[in-house]
């Protein structure tokens, strides 16, 4: 059995070595921020979800969602695209500046949120030490076209490489705007209630202050200027603290560090990993372990 018939994406690919990064925490929240800066979509969520009361939660969601079309097999990727789409194309957003109704599933807004979602997950991977070379990077993009079909974008449409996303963020930047939404979502960002399954690291929240900054400070410097929440710090100090929060994170055991996900997410990795180990991969250092090409199978 090969590999894409275990997981929807191999362990050979750019994806999973983005994806099993704990940087991804980092860049999640940094997604969420940047997609925040799209007045429609920063909408749509405002008026669809409970955003407001729980913004970790829709984090979490985000992590099911990446972690099925990742580690998921084929069927349980279709189903939740399935679900995703069907969400969406129920779901209305009202603009109070025009007053014109817009489809949640209008392309161009998922094609916003994939694209800072998939950008932030790459480049704060790289920036915290993930070491891929420039073509790595365009794979991973070209990868993710495939995750981007799950919510009813066409792959040709999608960003496939480097140059295409930075091409794609300057056409989109003049279409940008920092909306009372915005700003708030930020700032619940900054200082978020943290969800049931999450209760056990209440004792050290006073340390998700300098975390949500670290978020906010690993944006581009053209969406720390928009904001302009807070104060400049000087850049290599924030590459420095993404290194740092790199070794720290990946330095935990699978079995804590999946203590964060809900229980369907620990369920859908704990059948990645038998399967994967059932198809001859040595899974002794869990699907992290699985980014040393020696824990493969013979001839993979």
């Amino acid at each position: 059995m090969v590999a894409m018939d275990l997981t929807v994406q191999s362990p050979q690919s750019v994806t999973w070595q983005v994806h099993i990064d704990r940087s991804m925490w980092i860049g999640g929240v940094r997604g969420l921020m940047l997609q925040a800066l799209h007045p429609i979509a920063m909408r749509g969520v405002w008026q669809n979800s409970t955003f407001q009361e729980d913004p970790i939660g829709r984090l979490q969601r985000t992590a099911d969602f990446v972690g099925v079309v990742t580690w998921g097999t084929a069927e349980e990727a279709d189903r939740i695209g399935r679900k995703v789409r069907g969400i969406h194309k129920a779901l209305r957003i009202k603009d109070p500046d025009t007053g014109r109704v817009h489809h949640v599933d209008d392309p161009e807004l998922l094609l916003w949120v994939h694209c800072a979602e998939v950008s932030s997950y790459l480049e704060v991977a790289r920036r915290a030490g993930l070491r891929l070379t420039d073509g790595q990077a365009d794979r991973y993009f070209a990868e993710q076209r495939r995750s981007a079909a799950y919510v009813g974008l066409h792959e040709e449409d999608v960003p496939g490489s480097v140059a295409e996303m930075e091409a794609y963020f300057a056409e989109a930047r003049p279409r940008l705007k920092v909306t009372p939404e915005a700003r708030s979502a930020v700032r619940f960002l900054l200082w978020p209630k943290l969800p049931r399954e999450m209760r056990f690291l209440r004792p050290g929240k006073p340390a998700y202050v300098p975390f949500g900054a670290l978020c906010y400070y690993s944006m581009p410097r053209w969406a720390r200027r928009m904001y302009g929440i807070l104060p400049e710090v000087p850049q290599p100090v924030v590459t420095a603290a993404l290194r740092s929060f790199r070794l720290t994170m990946n330095s935990l055991p699978e079995v804590v560090h999946d203590l964060s996900f809900q229980q369907a997410t620990k369920d859908m990795l704990e059948g990645a990993r038998h399967r994967l180990a059932e198809g001859g991969y040595d899974m002794s250092k869990g699907l992290y372990g699985l980014r040393d090409p020696r824990r493969w199978p013979a001839g993979v």
